[in-house]
């Protein structure tokens, strides 16, 4: 990995989490370009150095500029993949084509795993760019905290420790801190997972069941976590970490959780469709909820919560009922 790494970046993908990761890093980076698909967001972006749509209250330096062109991230040393889930692998594609150099270095911040493949984002990376540094960061990251200077920790996975030594001196700034861990798997499916239990706890706040019940929820869809993302292959404690346990907490109870938000739309009696037209987001949560349902099936692992999640937004049951079968289920012992 060459010293340009921490010099200029690209940053894939023009919303609110690259925003944010622009606001981020301007102040260690010479140069720094976003690449969208709107041409009046890039435009603006470039010109005005604001977005009109996501954190529109956010002005960026003159230094960071924005295109629609995959192939101008080509220049950079680092490749910021801030895209839904499910664009990573289109966009990955898109920068193969513009022949990127296989010492670019890329960093993945999508939280979900493929729809068709159950791939997690960094092994879509290694599939289309076998010879590259690549790594992924996660944790509890809000991107309108991040963007407006607040206090956040974040944990940088990749299976060379040089190179997630190296990211973490970049993500190393007086309000945003960063740990290395070696546990990509981990990391990934912590968080992935997060999301659906988001949408829970947001059911529970939208039912009015109470800040006991909804404790007790996050609490079990920890140990449930923790029981999948071990089948998947990653390590028990990252999964009390900043990808595990720090995200679940800031999804599940942050006015800023787009997942919690449909959640609270379901538990208010709104439709899907009706919850999520009402955010104008991507809410990863909805689609990982399919993803994830069928790797626990496929893994026979017992997860009653992203189960209900399942069969509220897919088999069409309704919330007050999934609800009151999964706090009615058999007895069990706590940790078993």
């Amino acid at each position: 990995m060459s010293d340009s790494l921490i010099q200029s970046a690209a940053i894939l993908g023009s919303g609110s989490f690259g925003m944010a990761l622009a606001k981020l890093l301007a102040p260690r980076l010479g140069s720094i370009v976003l690449i969208g698909r709107d041409q009046e967001t890039v435009r603006a972006i470039h010109e005005e150095h604001r977005n009109p749509h996501y954190l529109s209250g956010i002005s960026l330096p003159d230094h960071v500029t924005a295109s629609t062109s995959a192939g101008d991230a080509a220049a950079h040393g680092l490749v910021i993949f801030a895209v839904p889930t499910s664009a990573t692998r289109a966009m990955a594609h898109a920068l193969a084509a513009a022949k990127l150099s296989e010492t670019t270095t890329l960093l993945s911040c999508a939280k979900g795993i493929e729809k068709s493949t159950g791939d997690r984002m960094s092994q879509i990376l290694r599939e289309v760019f076998p010879l590259n540094p690549i790594a992924v960061l996660s944790g509890p990251n809000h991107a309108e905290e991040i963007a407006a200077g607040m206090a956040t920790c974040a944990v940088i996975g990749s299976d060379d420790h040089a190179l997630a030594v190296k990211l973490q001196e970049l993500f190393t700034l007086p309000h945003f801190r960063s740990y290395t861990s070696d546990d990509l798997a981990g990391i990934e499916f912590g968080g992935a997972v997060k999301n659906v239990y988001a949408i829970a706890a947001g059911m529970a706040h939208g039912l009015g069941l109470g800040d006991n019940a909804v404790a007790a929820l996050v609490t079990r869809a920890l140990a449930e976590m923790t029981r999948l993302g071990i089948a998947l292959g990653g390590r028990l404690e990252t999964f009390s970490g900043l990808s595990g346990m720090g995200d679940l907490i800031v999804t599940c109870f942050s006015e800023h959780s787009r997942n919690h938000r449909v959640g609270l739309a379901l538990g208010s009696g709104k439709s899907l469709e009706e919850a999520v037209a009402s955010l104008g987001m991507v809410a990863e949560g909805v689609p990982n909820t399919l993803s994830i349902h069928e790797a626990a099936r496929r893994m026979n692992v017992r997860t009653p919560i992203i189960d209900a999640v399942f069969s509220i937004l897919y088999e069409g049951k309704s919330v007050p009922l999934a609800m009151k079968e999964l706090l009615t289920r058999d007895p069990r012992p706590e940790h078993s």
